[in-house]
């Protein structure tokens, strides 16, 4: 069968190519990280379906990039307006897909993903301009075009709220899109591809292939009538998109790992560090931008740890779908196998597990427990690989000059949290850290007008704002003589 039903919502398992669905041969199976539920067999696409998806949006992108960023834009709030109306729905399909939380994705996750629709919609008519400039009587006029086909390829861990991050500001740009969702969470996508119909989205102007990367994946970024490939994952992976990428020299924007530093100052409010660093567990430490590497002041990390431990201890996981419930499961047995195997590493060389490090067998199933590794061995892999796991890791030092050299001392660059009681103190250190963004005093503010994206092999590019639109369209400057004119 296409269509499965899943917490009462009806979802088809084909693509989406050019408005219509499009099944393939094979399939693959989807369950439910929450108990391990079978929800469906989903259609397994391969080099004719992503063909077909890009030539079905190079022929639809002439339109859609005529129609301007306001007729763009009306289409692109309806959509959101169908979005908001199924809130409830895409909630539930959700959590059932990647064992997130329901309460998350009710009251924020999938509101957001209509903020993302709007915002960008908005952006582009109401923001997207620059100020002409004269130069020797020349005027500058810069404008951001269409620039044609764009390949989405977007993560597990929050499916759609990041599809839509990518997939508002490339339809309000003018492009055309090939979204390839996780093989792990393919339900919204596809859910979403629908409300896009309904809303009156013109035929080919969203397509979603569905499968697996290096399959489907691979075949969608070797093409070369792409003119933007944007990828939200793992390093080792956006290597081989970008080897595919040169080949026809198409523009990228990756957003990678992290392993970012959660830095207590001495003069911090304790209590207010302590809730920041247990929220890096959110999501059950499935979040790219989490301050894993806890870092806290040898003079107050005793009375740092007693309080963590405590807090932490108190964090209710279980069902996502309980209300009361904190966090949720890992979201298959691959990467829970992965997170248990850095565990189990760092466990034979002697590493201090002062909190977790197993598996909830209570639970059992995919739920792992929140894990704490106290004064690891400097340089040690869980200290420097990205587990994308509840394992946190926490070091002291004696000195602002020690906290910066091992905040930066990481191949990373994502993010970093500093909790500091001085403001003149916290200015000073968060200017020499190395991270695309910084929470000062708090964690995961993001406005979509701020820039977003990693240094050094956190990713290539930012995003949010206007840097989206550079991205996503060709910037141009149409330079104008005074002279030469008969009228």
């Amino acid at each position: 069968m296409s269509t499965i039903e899943v917490a009462g919502a009806k979802v088809d398992t084909r693509h989406w190519i050019n408005g219509e669905r499009v099944g393939s041969v094979e399939t693959f199976t989807n369950t439910s990280p929450i108990d391990g539920t079978f929800l469906g067999e989903i259609s397994r696409g391969g080099q004719a379906e992503a063909e077909a998806a890009v030539a079905a949006a190079k022929t639809a992108f002439p339109a859609w990039a005529a129609l301007g960023p306001k007729g763009r834009g009306e289409i692109l709030h309806r959509i959101a307006d169908l979005v908001e109306a199924n809130i409830e729905t895409l909630a539930m399909l959700e959590t059932m897909d990647n064992g997130s939380l329901l309460r998350s994705h009710r009251r924020g996750v999938m509101p957001r993903v209509a903020l993302n629709m709007r915002f960008f919609a908005d952006w582009a008519i109401n923001e997207l301009h620059h100020e002409a400039f004269e130069t020797r009587g020349h005027t500058n006029n810069i404008s951001w075009d269409p620039s044609g086909v764009a390949a989405l390829i977007t993560p597990w861990n929050a499916p759609l709220m990041l599809a839509t991050w990518k997939i508002g500001p490339a339809l309000a740009a003018g492009d055309t899109v090939v979204l390839k969702p996780a093989e792990w969470t393919p339900l919204s996508a596809s859910f979403f591809a629908d409300l896009t119909k309904q809303a009156g989205l013109p035929d080919g102007v969203f397509n979603v292939i569905q499968g697996f990367g290096r399959e489907v994946g691979a075949a969608l970024v070797a093409n070369p009538d792409l003119s933007r490939i944007s990828f939200t994952g793992s390093v080792p992976t956006a290597k081989v998109i970008a080897r595919s990428a040169a080949e026809n020299l198409t523009p990228v924007s990756f957003e990678l790992g992290g392993k970012s530093p959660c830095i207590v100052l001495e003069d911090a409010d304790l209590d207010l560090a302590v809730t920041l660093a247990v929220e890096q567990y959110d999501n059950a430490g499935q979040v790219c931008l989490s301050g894993t590497r806890i870092l806290v002041h040898e003079n107050i990390a005793d009375a740092f740890a007693e309080k963590f431990r405590e807090k932490a201890l108190q964090i209710k996981q279980g069902d996502p779908r309980d209300e009361a419930t904190d966090i949720g499961p890992q979201i298959h047995q691959v990467h829970f196998d992965r997170i248990k195997g850095f565990v189990d590493r760092a466990k034979a060389e002697g590493q201090d597990f002062v909190m977790g490090g197993e598996p909830n067998e209570e639970l059992g199933g995919l739920y792992f427990k929140p894990t704490l590794v106290k004064n690891p061995t400097p340089g040690s892999e869980i200290v420097t690989a990205e587990v994308f796991g509840p394992v946190l890791c926490m070091q002291t030092f004696a000195s602002d000059e020690e906290a910066v050299a091992m905040a930066n001392g990481t191949e990373f660059g994502l993010a970093a949290i500093l909790v500091s009681g001085n403001r003149e103190r916290a200015s000073k250190v968060s200017k020499q850290l190395v991270a695309g963004t910084i929470w000062v005093n708090c964690f995961f503010v993001r406005d979509l007008k701020a820039p977003f994206g990693g240094s050094r092999k956190s990713g290539i590019g930012r995003e949010g704002g206007t840097w989206s639109f550079d991205f996503y369209a060709d910037v141009k400057n149409t330079v104008v003589s005074p002279t030469g004119w008969k009228e």
